[in-house]
Order: structure tokens, then sequence, then C-alpha cells
């Protein structure tokens, strides 16, 4: 048997339980964890040298397959760096395997290199975090550390998904000799977990269609998810038979014609009162939308069902009252059957008022035409000529990815009549690290045309992530450089004060160009509006990786953008 058996079973357990991609950073204290993936045969290993690219690189991997994916790294502060990607996870719920090879705890605080509180490290972040034993040569402990492994997989994996953490203490001798075998033990045991199926029992269900009953105006509303063809298919039967207006942002993948997609421009005028629903039905994560936030905040419904397979009750409206356990789709699926039926015995209607989507369409439409109108009038190069230009000529059926800050909010109202294969942005934490790697990770495993949309000081800030071998050439990645935080120009707060460049902005002369040099990443540039068109369809051509950059001025940004709003009020 190899001195660190118990890890090689690891591997096994893993690659039986059906992962197939590990992400490894170099380090030592990690060696045989690493050997063990490594040397296993059935996985794919993807090597970065910075561990927090390396987390999010795992995260936009585990976000396409929803299956986990194992991150490896030494101990010490390499497990930290994996933090903002952990806490990314935990609130995405996206399932990952942390890995974190350690000291045994004898050689805490005894000044020896690499060796820190590693202990329950990323805290409430994970869904559980596990420590196994270094005594790995007593019966017990290899039983235990079969059983960890299995849990941790099982619980990464279960509704809720989320990141579990496994820190694996390690002595010496952690190298093998050249002579030993990495095979797993014949004796491997996997432990499958049912997940329990939810059922909501008859008496719920008729106090929710008596809610429904007495509510005149509803309103669905969706927040940020994977695109789901059986959750969009009942919304849209749901929105065609019985006129219920569904809302939702660009992260919430709602493919339906006729979803309310131009909210965050009309809902900030003060002649909206009369689009209050009676009854609100949300489901997904977090909701973009700072106006729709702030509308039903003022404006609460009487009743406010919340549709989620979350363990929190997550109420940033401060308006629910019924928090509903469970998928959304086979929610929205019962419920159709059972007013549906209803409908049918008592030969009638629903009952609720359809003029109420007619108000909300109204509305949608009168700010898209706004928005078409503002555009053509724009004159000036800016954020938003070059994104126009992007979204006009990009080809359908792309993945987009968008970083935070102001792209996100730019693609909420620019991105949302192509046909994407999907919207995703990291809007667990809604920090601008990492963007650049998740994009990198979902497009080593998605097979789809990537685009990548990041303003300057998100895209510098992650560009190690593109310092590592074979790059997907079906990544393409569009930098709004406009040489600083441009977004606290246009939020309210710093943009008045004297401060802003200095302490807001944190104004740069940097651009992508030698980043693009050292990865070999075809570079392309635009900083003039009558260029933009020729450049933009020569970029979105290029066959393989790519990156263009915009070259915009803030101030000009800042007045394009509130003047879009304004328009569309």
């Amino acid at each position: 048997m190899a001195i660190l058996q118990p890890l090689i079973d690891m591997a096994e357990i893993c690659y039986r339980q059906g992962i197939r991609h590990v992400v490894i950073s170099p380090g030592s204290r990690s060696a045989a964890l690493t050997l063990a993936f490594a040397r296993h045969g059935g996985f794919q290993a993807h090597v970065c040298m910075d561990e927090r690219s390396a987390g999010f690189i795992a995260l936009g991997m585990a976000q396409q397959i929803d299956s986990p994916v194992v991150l490896i790294c030494t101990s010490g502060s390499a497990a930290y760096n994996f933090a903002p990607a952990v806490s990314e996870a935990f609130f995405q719920q996206i399932p990952l395997l942390v890995l974190t090879a350690d000291r045994p705890k004898e050689w805490q605080h005894q000044y020896d290199g690499q060796t820190i509180y590693q202990t329950g490290i990323f805290g409430q972040h994970v869904k559980r975090s596990f420590e196994i034993s270094p005594d790995y040569q007593h019966s017990d402990v290899q039983w235990a550390i079969n059983r960890v492994t299995n849990e941790a997989i099982n619980l990464a994996s279960v509704s809720p998904n989320g990141p579990v953490h496994i820190n694996v203490p390690i002595r010496e001798p952690f190298y093998p000799s050249a002579n030993e075998d990495f095979i797993a033990s014949g004796d491997v045991r996997i432990i499958n977990r049912q997940e329990k199926e939810i059922v909501w029992p008859q008496a719920v269900w008729e106090e929710l269609l008596d809610e429904w009953e007495s509510a005149s105006r509803i309103l669905i509303a969706g927040g940020q998810g994977k695109p789901d063809a059986a959750l969009n298919g009942v919304l849209d039967r749901i929105n065609e038979e019985w006129q219920i207006p569904v809302l939702g942002d660009c992260i919430a993948n709602l493919s339906g014609k006729e979803v309310i997609r131009h909210h965050d421009l009309f809902l900030g005028s003060k002649e909206v009162e009369n689009l209050r629903p009676d009854l609100l039905i949300t489901f997904g994560m977090s909701f973009l939308s700072k106006e729709f936030k702030q509308f039903i905040r003022k404006n609460p419904p009487r009743y406010h069902w919340n549709v989620s397979e979350d363990t929190y009750l997550a109420d940033p409206f401060q308006s629910v009252t019924r928090d509903i356990p469970g998928n959304a789709a086979l929610f929205f699926g019962k419920l159709f059957e059972k007013l549906d039926y209803q409908s049918f015995v008592e030969n009638s209607d629903l009952g609720h008022d359809t003029s109420f989507q007619s108000l909300w369409l109204q509305n949608e439409r009168n700010a898209c035409q706004k928005k078409y109108e503002m555009l053509k009038s724009l004159s000036v190069f800016s954020d938003l000529t070059l994104l126009d230009s992007i979204f006009k000529f990009i080809k359908d059926n792309h993945q987009l990815h968008i970083a935070n800050s102001m792209s996100v909010r730019y693609a909420n109202v620019l991105a949302v009549e192509n046909e994407w294969s999907g919207v995703l942005a990291n809007r667990g934490t809604s920090g601008i690290d990492g963007c650049v790697s998740t994009a990198i990770g979902a497009a080593r495993v998605n097979g789809k045309r990537t685009l990548l949309i990041t303003g300057d000081v998100a895209f510098l800030y992650d560009r190690n992530g593109l310092l590592t071998d074979n790059l997907p050439q079906n990544l393409k990645i569009v930098v709004l450089n406009n040489a600083g935080g441009n977004i606290f120009r246009m939020i309210d707060g710093p943009g008045s004060l004297p401060e802003l460049e200095t302490f807001f902005e944190t104004r740069h002369s940097f651009s992508a160009k030698r980043t693009c040099e050292d990865s070999g990443i075809a570079y392309f540039r635009v900083s003039d509006l009558s260029d933009t068109e020729g450049i933009v369809k020569e970029f979105l051509d290029f066959d393989g990786i790519a990156l263009l950059e915009g070259f915009t001025d803030p101030a000009e940004n800042t007045r394009a953008w509130k003047a879009l709003k304004r328009a569309a009020h």
C-alpha cells in the first residue's frame, strides 16, 4: 500500500461519483493530492498558478456542467486565495469540492513555513467543512476518509448546490518513491445519496389558490437562474393563456416573447404606481434591477410568494408572505395544472385582471422604443455605442458572460433582444474579482461560442486567469476601458465628491494589449465611432480567442447613460 493510500482512494471516489474535472494550483504539501488526481487517468486536470483565478476557473466549469469540480491547493495562504470564488459559489449555489493540503496541527504557530489556521477557513461560505486526520495508517482514519469524501461530494450536489471543503493535513514524507504505484484500493466504497422529493400538501394548495383568487393583479418575477426549458415552457403557457405578466433581468434567462425586460428603465418613473401587484410570485436568486427592488419595497403586494430551494429565507423586497420550498419549474407546473383544472370544473376564467399585463407591456414597449431612438441619436463614441454595435452584429446562440459594475447594467438594457444560449454573471457576491477566470472555465467545457463583457478594472484585477496553457479558442473578450471605475461617476454619492477620481474611480493608464501579447490572444482596439462597426465585425469573425478593447471617455459614458435613463421615463 502507498504511504498516502487514502488520498489515492479519494481521487477514485471522486471519479466513481461522476467528477471529471480538477483544477490544480501547484505546491509541495499538496503533491500527494495532485498526483492522486493527475495519475488517475480519468480526470481532465487544469493547472493554474494563481489560486484566486483557479477558484473562479473551477466555478465557471461547475456552473456549466452542474456537477462538482475539484479544487486543489497547497497549505498556507494559498487556501485563503480560494475564498473569493468559494463565497461566490456559495451564494450562486455552484458545486465545488475544495481540497486544501495542510500541515499537521502540532506545527501551527511554530514559525514553520506555509502553516496557518486552516480548520474551517471558509467559515459560513461553504455548506460544510471537514477535516481528516493525518494518521492515515489507522483503519478508523481510512474509514473516516472514505466516509467524509463520499459525504462531501453528495452534499455539494444536494440542492441547493454549493461548495464543500475538506482540509487535508499531510505528514512527511509526501512525495512517492520511484517504484510506488498509484492504484486505488480494491475495497473503495461508494455511498450514494437519494435526494428527497418535496411534496406540497393539499391544504397548502387550498390556501394558495384562495390567495390567488383574491388577487386581481398578479405578477411573476424571476431572479438569476440558468436557462431552464421546463420553467420557460410553463411560464410561457401562464403568460399566454392567462395574460399574467412575467418579468426578468437578463441573468434570469427567461425566453418568452413577452417577458418584461426593460423594467430597469421605466420603473424609476413616478407614474408607475398602477403597476403594483396584489400577488407577486418570485423565484430564482439575485435580482439585478435596483429599480424593481425599490419599486416593490415602496409598493408592497398584499401577497408575496417566494419559490426557492434555498434553506435561507431571502426577502430582498421586504414583502415575502409565503416562503415556498422547491423547484420553480415543478411549482409553476403544479400551479398551472390546479388552476387549469379549477377553471375547467367551474367553467369560468380565473377572475384576475388581464389588463394588468397590458399595462406592463405598454411600459415595456415604450421604454424599448425610446431606447432605440436614443441609441440612434448618439454621435460620440462611448461604452453604449460600442456595446450597441457588438450586440447588433454578434450571431445568436453565444453564451454571454458579464462582469459586475457597469458591464452587467449595460447588458441588462442592451443585450435583451439577442438569443443567447445563456447569460451569466457572478451576482452571488457581485464582486469584480474572477469574471475573466469564470468565463475561461465556462468556455473550456461548454462547447459554445462564449463572449465576455468586462470593464477595465475587473479585467486588470483578474488577468492572471489568462496566464494558463490551452486557453479556450471559443472565447471572445470585450474590455470597456474608460481608465477607471466609471460606475462611481454614475451613482449617487461619489459622483459629486472632489475625491472621485483618486479614491473611487482609481484612474489609470493601463491597457490589455500586453496581456494579450503574453497570452497569445488576438488583440483589437477601437476608440472612434467611425471605425466601430468595421472593427467589431473583424473581431467577431476572427477564428480563435480574441480581445477587443474600447477606449472611451468616462464623462461621455456618464452623459450617454444618464440620457438613456431619462429618455425611457
